[in-house]
């Protein structure tokens, strides 16, 4: 097989898997409605959401919750020209190493190359859907004074930060079954240069 169909096949795959990605995690309960990606409260805040519940205002948490997975199904989309351009930008170099690499070479290879320029994307969006969430205010507060306390990671005490970081996580997760799914039964794919591709070694 030349390198000009391995790299070929290889940007058709990564086109898939990414857009496959994009499209299971855009629609309403993407994240929400997926135990492997779904955005929770941060790991040391989950006590605050016991007390909440404890005294009432399960609600409150949900509402929280929601609201944080909305703005996460939002955002992704634009994730589309970015990871479409770390593709036309592979070089045959690139390509080898993915092709040779373990089952989640190509998505490391997506992080490397637009993990930074996605993060960006994604803030400002996230930041507008929880501008109306009242709770996002008081969920910073609380969770500024947290960390200051060290009960919580500086990392997780805004929550525009955090539902992006979580976001970026999700959709690089969601790409990695793809791939693995690909690298499992090349021949199960629908395209003859992806079968041939990935039944072979560069």
């Amino acid at each position: 097989m030349s390198g000009k169909d391995a790299s070929s096949g290889l940007k058709e795959a990564l086109t898939t898997s990414a857009n496959k990605a994009i499209s299971q995690l855009s629609r309403t309960d993407g994240f929400l409605g997926n135990e492997q990606v779904r955005i929770p409260l941060p790991d040391n805040l989950k006590q605050v959401e016991k007390m909440l519940r404890q005294l009432g205002m399960g609600q409150k948490a949900d509402e929280l919750v929601t609201a944080m997975n909305r703005a996460a199904e939002s955002a992704v989309q634009e994730a589309k020209p970015i990871l479409v351009n770390s593709i036309k930008n592979m070089s045959l170099q690139d390509a080898k190493g993915i092709l040779s690499g373990n089952e989640f070479a190509a998505t490391e290879y997506f992080r490397r190359s637009s993990g930074t320029a996605i993060t960006e994307k994604f803030l400002p969006i996230v930041k507008k859907s929880t501008a109306n969430v009242k709770l996002a205010e008081k969920y910073n507060a609380y969770a500024d004074r947290a960390a200051k306390l060290g009960l919580i990671n500086t990392e997780d005490a805004n929550l525009d930060a955090y539902v992006t970081r979580k976001t970026v996580d999700g959709l690089f997760q969601i790409i990695a079954n793809e791939e693995k799914n690909i690298r499992a039964d090349p021949m199960g794919q629908a395209s003859k240069l992806l079968q041939k591709v990935f039944g072979a070694k560069l």
